[in-house]
């Protein structure tokens, strides 16, 4: 789920607990119908992932990377601009094709997978991972398992970097989405992941945003 703000409701918490991965798919299919909007549609990378990339000035030559729930491409096309080789993928397939569609001479690798269950050579395989506003959009007991895979994609030496809504930890709400907690973005770092800088940032509305780097040895 690729969101620079909004945090509004995106469906109800019965129909995405049961279905999030049919519920996403069929999102994106009514969108290509002219159905409905895919909110997170922008035409550029998200805004806590561009300034980061402004401050932090990664080289991505001779690197991999991997865009965690791609979408159209906005944040792994921004990548591959600065010389990654990329992988981007999405449980969605008519997401993914779609991507292919808007890219048509991208160097940019789409494809369709699930991040519980990745091909095995992508198990650390990527020197730099993004995770932009996509666990936030699963229920709790596969955010649960969600959060340490995304760390698995991170090849040693590598880095992770996620991007997500925050709420306090005696917030309640009713999603999805649901944002994440403090503790939440610091079970990212599992394994042989350890937080280079976790960044709680207020937003013009009062909400908060976690933007968190980590790293591997």
């Amino acid at each position: 789920m690729h969101d620079n703000g909004p945090t509004h409701r995106l469906s109800s918490p019965a129909t995405v607990q049961s279905d999030p991965a049919g519920w996403f798919e069929r999102l994106y299919a009514d969108a290509e119908r002219g159905e409905a909007v895919v909110p997170w549609d922008l035409d550029r990378a998200h805004s806590l992932f561009s300034e980061w990339t402004d401050r932090a000035r990664p080289d991505g030559s001779g690197r991999r990377a991997v865009v965690v729930g791609c979408g159209f491409g906005r944040d792994a096309e921004h990548l591959a601009r600065l010389g990654f080789a990329t992988v981007a993928f999405d449980i969605s397939p008519t997401a993914v094709r779609a991507a292919r569609r808007r890219h048509p001479d991208s160097p940019v690798r789409y494809e369709t997978a699930d991040l519980l269950d990745p091909p095995a050579d992508w198990l650390e395989g990527f020197d730099f991972v993004l995770e932009s506003m996509n666990v936030q959009a699963l229920p709790a007991e596969l955010r649960q398992r969600a959060i340490p895979a995304v760390g698995r994609l991170v090849a040693p030496g590598g880095a992770l970097l996620a991007i997500a809504v925050g709420r306090r930890d005696d917030e309640v709400v009713e999603g999805p989405p649901w944002p994440l907690t403090r503790a939440e973005v610091d079970a990212f770092a599992a394994g042989p992941l350890t937080p280079v800088r976790v960044e709680e940032i207020v937003v013009a509305d009062g909400g908060i945003r976690w933007r968190a780097e980590f790293r591997r040895a």
